[in-house]
């Protein structure tokens, strides 16, 4: 099943599932209360937005040997994780806003996992139990500050840094080896495989829930690729998670007032 949520003409925001015919609206949401209705809106009659809106976005970094190696940094002996805000979220289409503080904003395709229930202290055996499905996102980076910065907060942490979208998958299992590719403008930067991951969605969740409770709704990125590159205002850029979709964002200009 793919879920989605939208902002319908016929019933303002709500989660719906995927079907030939269009997007089935449902009641409740698809952690609690989840039931269908007999709405069937087309996919003109509705604008995507973020599958989900986490209480916490937990990031891995340096998950994939070739990319820790392009920023000539060690592979981890455990998973090197960090937070970036829930404000850092949106959906298809919406703009990444180039912050002016920054001159070297980069794009991180990645796999995202969707918490489904209350996890914590869980076991790796267990963890599917915890997973409502997968989407994807773009970890996006001003790299220069990540690189004068002590911590990674500032520079994974603006505003809509967080692309997510554009449908949570329920049945997809990372383990088998999803495409991962990322796009400029048309042009490929990026392609790997989540079978290339160094530590896998199980060992994430149970390392994640050993540190914090993970909450239904709550994102962990698994990190990205190697390809990572630069973005500028203008560009067109998209990630592909194979049997998700294409989550598409713009580049637009952010002076400390607002959007340019």
């Amino acid at each position: 099943m793919k879920i989605v949520r939208v902002d319908s003409r016929v019933d303002d925001i709500t989660y719906g599932a995927v079907e030939p015919e269009g997007i089935r609206l449902h009641l409740g949401s698809p952690f609690i209360a989840w039931e269908p209705t007999e709405t069937v809106v087309t996919w003109d009659q509705a604008r995507l937005l973020a599958p989900v809106i986490p209480t916490k976005v937990i990031a891995v970094g340096r998950n994939y040997e070739e990319h820790a190696a392009e920023l000539d940094n060690p592979v981890p002996e455990e998973p090197a994780i960090f937070l970036k805000p829930p404000t850092s979220v949106i959906g298809p289409l919406q703009a990444i806003r180039y912050p002016e503080e920054s001159s070297n904003v980069h794009h991180e395709a990645e796999l995202a996992v969707v918490i489904g229930k209350v996890a914590k202290e869980v076991k790796m055996e267990d963890a599917s139990q915890y997973v409502l499905g997968y989407t994807a996102a773009n970890d996006v980076t001003a790299r220069d500050l990540q690189k004068s910065d002590v911590q990674w907060t500032r520079g994974k942490g603006f505003d809509t840094f967080c692309p997510l979208g554009p449908a949570i998958d329920t049945d997809l299992d990372p383990l088998e080896g999803l495409q991962v590719t990322c796009r400029v403008n048309g042009e490929l930067r990026q392609s790997g495989s989540t079978g290339d991951m160094i530590f896998g969605v199980a060992e994430l969740i149970e390392y994640v829930s050993r540190i914090m409770t993970l909450l239904p709704g709550d994102v962990i990125l698994t990190g990205t690729p190697s390809g990572v590159g630069p973005i500028e205002v203008g560009d067109r850029v998209e990630v592909e998670i194979e049997g998700i979709g294409v989550l598409m964002n713009p580049v637009v200009a952010r002076s400390r007032g607002g959007t340019k």
